[in-house]
């Protein structure tokens, strides 16, 4: 009876084995997505991980990229250039065949590096300081512009449409913020005066003396190179001082937290940002899409899936995870998305982005310029 219940056994071992091994799937394609994924900048990575989802909803409707899933492996900077550093080691060491990221300037540049060592892909979608772009690496590529052309788009706007010359000029000591404001001062030299000139940190909370100073050098336009939750607190605490100047700031300003933090108060700010991505026949159906399952997408949430539909095109047509070959596949082609065409220099940078000029109208973000 034991010799019979043994046979039983190994007889059904056997069938489960050999059920296992035909139901296997192929290896998944292992893709990374670095950014802040907590903390108060948050919002960015969650944008980045939504618009990367539908890339993949798409090619898996398409049956794979290479006939196989994509798994996408998250990796959270928090805005810390160190972290960055570190999660970049640690994407490579997973062995993913490509990054969508990073976010930050100050994040992308040291990661960079990382990538361009092992051989690994990277295309940000919202990494806007030249310096990205003219390391003379060869596997970096971003979707978004530069901002050697949003501080002349916003140097001009206030020079031409707001026709002031009194300015005063801030950023938050991080890359993408000393970045921008170099290029707006270049931009002004000559034209107008800058009256003040200083710094804030990220992450503090009380502005009032730093706004006193602007305010006793009685500027007409303060532009600021930093992101919304520090533009967010001084935009309210500038109301408080009674300092009255347009603000002027830069992409980093372009998301909805900056009008929960600062409420009424940033009604009328203005801010440099790309086209409205609603009024583009091509970026339809990937904003209904997105709208239906997440809601109201954030301003990179299309560059995201974009830098993924990209990475997924070159990963699948070249049949190869090294990322020498997927540059080159990147490089000698177009791509057609939700933002029209896409090509990229031989530096990667996508020659096609462009700047325009939105205001807080009503609550809410409304494009000014064409």
């Amino acid at each position: 009876m034991a010799r019979k219940f043994m046979l039983v056994l190994l007889t059904l071992s056997f069938i489960v084995l050999a059920s296992g091994c035909k139901g296997k799937s192929p290896e998944d394609i292992k893709v990374g997505i670095a950014g802040p994924m907590t903390g108060d900048q948050s919002r960015y990575g969650v944008d980045f991980s939504n618009g990367v989802s539908l890339a993949i909803e798409k090619w898996e409707k398409q049956g794979g990229v290479n006939g196989k899933r994509v798994a996408l492996i998250k990796g959270d900077d928090q805005h810390d250039p160190k972290q960055a550093v570190s999660v970049a080691n640690k994407l490579i060491n997973d062995g993913v065949s490509g990054v969508i990221g990073h976010f930050n300037s100050s994040c992308s540049i040291p990661a960079s590096k990382v990538y361009s060592e092992a051989g690994v892909l990277e295309i940000t979608p919202a990494t806007t300081n030249p310096q990205f772009t003219e390391q003379g690496l060869k596997t970096v590529f971003r979707v978004c512009g530069r901002d050697d052309q949003q501080g002349k788009t916003a140097a001009g706007f206030i020079l031409n449409n707001l026709k002031k010359t009194r300015i005063a000029v801030l950023d938050d000591k991080t890359t993408y913020g000393q970045g921008i404001t170099a290029v707006f001062k270049t931009a002004v030299a000559g034209k107008a005066d800058i009256v003040y000139s200083g710094r804030v940190i990220q992450g503090d909370k009380d502005f009032k003396s730093v706004l006193a100073s602007i305010k006793a050098a009685k500027p007409e336009v303060i532009y600021f190179g930093g992101m919304y939750p520090e533009a967010g607190l001084m935009l309210k605490q500038a109301k408080e001082l009674g300092l009255d100047a347009d603000w002027v700031g830069g992409d980093g300003l372009m998301d909805g937290k900056l009008l929960e933090i600062a409420g009424s108060n940033a009604e009328g700010a203005y801010i440099t940002f790309t086209p409205d991505p609603s009024s583009i026949e091509s970026a339809k159906g990937f904003m209904e899409q997105y709208r239906k399952k997440f809601g109201e997408p954030g301003p990179y949430s299309v560059y995201a899936y974009v830098a993924a539909d990209v990475m997924f095109t070159a990963l699948n047509a070249t049949k190869s995870t090294d990322g020498k070959v997927l540059a080159g596949y990147i490089r000698a082609n177009t791509f057609e998305g939700p933002l029209g065409t896409v090509k990229f220099s031989d530096k990667g940078d996508n020659i096609n982005a462009s700047y325009v000029v939105w205001q807080v109208k009503d609550g809410k973000f409304v494009q000014l310029t064409k």
